[in-house]
C-alpha cells in the first residue's frame, strides 16, 4: 500500500503529464501508452479528473467541434456524439464515464483536446499578465 507522500506524488506526476499533453508540451502517443498502462479503475478516475479541470478551465459547448478535430474522432465516435449534444458540463462526465477500453482512449483524447482549448482560452483572457497557476509555467520549467 503506498504511503500518502506516494500519492501526492504519483497525483502530482499524473498532473504534470496531463497539462502537458493540453499545451503539447509532450506528445499525444506518449499520452496514450501511459493511459493504456493505467488498470480500468485509473483510466476512469483519469478521466473523470480531465473533465472536472475542463468544467473548471470554463469549456464551452463550442469547443465541441474543434476539440472533436485536435483528437482526430470521426463525428460518429460515441465521444464527438456526446460532446455535441451540447450541455457540455453534462456531457464532459458521460464522456468521462465511457467503459470499453478502445472508448475510453478517444474520451482521453478528446478530453485532452477539450482541456486544451479551454485553458488556452483562460490562459490568453485571465492569464495573460501572469498568474500563479503552475501549469502555466510548466514551459518555462523545461
Amino acid at each position: 500500500m503506498p504511503t500518502i507522500e506516494e500519492g501526492l506524488a504519483a497525483m502530482k506526476e499524473r498532473d504534470v503529464l496531463l497539462n502537458e499533453l493540453a499545451q503539447g508540451l509532450r506528445p499525444m502517443p506518449e499520452g496514450i501508452e501511459w493511459f493504456d498502462g493505467l488498470t480500468p479503475e485509473e483510466q476512469t478516475w483519469t478521466l473523470r479528473f480531465l473533465a472536472h479541470h475542463c468544467v473548471q478551465a470554463r469549456a464551452l459547448t463550442e469547443d465541441g467541434p474543434e476539440s472533436i478535430s485536435r483528437a482526430g474522432l470521426r463525428p460518429t465516435h460515441t465521444p464527438a456524439v456526446l460532446i455535441a449534444r451540447g450541455r457540455i458540463d453534462q456531457q464532459l462526465g458521460k464522456i468521462a464515464g465511457l467503459v470499453p477500453l478502445d472508448e475510453r482512449r478517444k474520451a482521453f483524447r478528446l478530453l485532452i483536446a477539450v482541456l486544451a482549448i479551454a485553458d488556452a482560452r483562460r490562459r490568453e483572457r485571465y492569464c495573460s499578465g501572469g498568474c500563479a497557476h503552475w501549469w502555466h509555467q510548466l514551459s518555462d520549467a523545461g
